[in-house]
């Protein structure tokens, strides 16, 4: 019997009862002669391989861990709908392809999707019937294009410096899902904390006759809100929803790290009065601004102590063994005293920012940068960040947007107009599509258009700092850790948050063979490695003027051996000590 490995709800914050998950083993075929849409593969594929759903081809839990670069490459795989379905609308899910990919069901053409890194749906109710065996094929084609958002997948065929193993075709979840003839195909919630209120928008499928949507709000299984608002001329709700508890003087329980209250919510269509359309969420209470120099969750000041986390396993690449291996990253974070991560190069799978949601960790989400500027780039970035909001919008432990890293895709940006005018592009993108969190518009520097002043120093011990952090004017228009400017031409960012969100990157190596990530020499022996990881992440947490640091990094990435813990996520120091080191003041 095929044991499913990623056989958990992909999409927690979006939960409906009938539901079938389509991961497991698939027919596979590489295609390096391109010849699978003329020999219409989509009727019958030749496969020459079984591949495991949703690890990709180039990983080992996929049964083929082939590294060798292919174009294009096709999936099949058969299904039959499942009583829980039958009866209702039925929706095909993929969470994430890359890059391309084309669907077939039962040879007949579904659509496309480009963007590696986001979902994408079919509603397949008029192609499939009950009882019925139904083939599914995808064929998916990623070329080592410069212009498509790919992070830090490497570019060449084989991994250098510090990009990685590339990663083609279905790497995320795949599953079926039963609505109702009138469902939310979208819905977003934005807390108000001034007025006690989540804010929820919803756009249905179609008009609905005599339709209606209702709310129902809980808190730990307590009824706290319900609402019912008419569907009338326009398939988009939207309404305010106020919370009350008698035992809270604010009078509704707040969401932060260390206590990350959140509430249920249950959004229902209805048609005559009756629910035809059931789907249950969750959101939490707090809210992020900017007042000065200063980053506020829920009008506190917030000193964040970030860890920067590329999302990679041994043997499944960028996708979690399991779902168990998602929340074992956001517990073994926590437990080292950081209070957030800045997912690096990677929108991460849903189940990730669930686990952060539950257990109350913070989070910069990063668009995966592409590496030549030009239009077509230009396009996929706009494309691709526009659906990470979409998907991502009301996870509570989502703080920070990240348009640009380091100046890649933009390397002149410093003075080149048509870079700068790609950053102010994508951050009025982001403020123009979520107002709710802040920017850091390049992080590293050369900053044009952003909300903070996010600078990367891998300076080894205190002695060695510039003089220059001392200053904001010389430290805005210099950049002590790097020979890179902080600002952009033309950009004046005097008076925002600082944050240094990449130092250390300290390689703990005690078998000293071989090359490593590690900057300013590696450490064979834990007692150096604490000592200096301690001395900078001091000299750094009280550098005045800055709000926050992010440590790089959380694991190993293949030939990056600076992770607090091994690829594995043993950890390589005790840590306990790093924690401690963490929160002293």
């Amino acid at each position: 019997m095929n044991t499913i490995r990623r056989d958990e709800h992909p999409r927690p914050d979006r939960m409906r009862a009938s539901w079938m998950t389509l991961n497991g083993s698939w027919d596979f075929a590489f295609d390096p002669d391109n010849a699978g849409r003329r020999q219409k593969w989509y009727r019958q594929l030749p496969a020459t391989h079984r591949i495991e759903v949703p690890f990709c081809y180039q990983s080992a839990l996929s049964g083929i861990h082939d590294d060798r670069h292919c174009d294009v490459i096709w999936y099949a795989s058969s299904f039959t709908v499942p009583e829980p379905l039958r009866g209702k609308r039925r929706l095909l899910h993929f969470g994430a392809v890359d890059y391309r990919a084309d669907v077939w069901l039962d040879g007949q053409y579904l659509g496309s999707h480009e963007g590696g890194y986001t979902p994408f749906t079919f509603d397949i109710t008029d192609l499939t019937q009950e009882g019925d065996t139904h083939t599914l094929t995808v064929r998916c084609e990623d070329r080592l294009d410069f212009d498509q958002p790919r992070g830090k997948q490497s570019f060449r065929p084989e991994p250098f410096e510090c990009w990685y193993t590339p990663v083609s075709g279905i790497w995320q979840s795949v599953w079926l899902e039963g609505v109702g003839a009138v469902y939310p195909v979208d819905f977003r919630l934005t807390p108000c904390l001034a007025r006690g209120s989540i804010r929820v928008e919803v756009t249905l499928n179609e008009l609905p006759r005599d339709g209606a949507i209702r709310l129902t709000a809980r808190y730990e299984g307590d009824l706290v809100a319900r609402q019912e608002v008419a569907v009338t001329t326009d398939r988009y709700v939207r309404t305010e929803l106020f919370l009350r508890h008698n035992e809270r003087l604010e009078g509704f329980h707040m969401w932060r790290p260390g206590h990350p209250a959140l509430y249920d919510l249950t959004i229902e269509t209805l048609e005559g009065g009756v629910a035809v359309d059931s789907v249950d969420t969750y959101f939490g209470m707090r809210e992020i601004e900017i007042v000065g120099d200063r980053v506020l969750l829920n009008r506190s000041v917030l000193r964040q102590r970030l860890v920067l986390d590329q999302g990679y396993w041994p043997d499944g690449l960028l996708t979690a063994p399991s779902d168990d291996a998602l929340r074992r990253d956001v517990e073994l974070t926590l437990a080292m005293g950081f209070n957030g991560a800045r997912k690096h190069q990677k929108f991460e799978d849903p189940r990730y920012l669930y686990w952060a949601d539950r257990l109350g960790l913070l989070v910069w989400g990063e668009l995966p940068s592409a590496y030549w500027l030009r239009d077509s780039e230009k396009r996929a970035m706009m494309r691709d960040l526009s659906e990470a909001i979409a998907r991502d919008y009301s996870h509570p432990s989502l703080i920070t947007w990240v348009p640009l890293n380091e100046s890649w895709g933009v390397p002149c940006i410093a003075t080149q107009r048509e870079a700068q005018e790609l950053a102010e592009l994508l951050y009025h993108l982001v403020h123009c599509l979520d107002g709710t969190r802040p920017v850091s518009g390049n992080d590293g520097w050369e900053l044009a258009a952003t909300d903070l002043v996010t600078l990367h120093d891998y300076t080894a011990w205190p002695e060695q700092l510039s003089a220059d952090y001392g200053s904001e004017e010389t430290l805005l228009h210099g950049n002590p850790g790097s020979s890179r400017l902080a600002s952009a031409a033309g950009y004046d960012h005097r008076g925002k948050p600082r944050l240094l969100t990449e130092y250390g990157g300290i390689a703990l190596q005690k078998d000293s063979t071989g090359g490593n990530w590690g900057y300013n020499g590696a450490e064979g022996d834990e007692a150096k490695f604490l000592a200096r990881f301690e001395a900078i992440t001091q000299a750094f947490k009280h550098m005045p003027g800055f709000s926050g640091y992010c440590y790089t990094q959380l694991t190993d990435v293949f030939q990056e051996v600076n992770g607090l813990l091994d690829m594995d996520r043993k950890p390589k120091a005790n840590l306990s000590e790093i924690r401690r080191i963490n929160l002293a003041r």
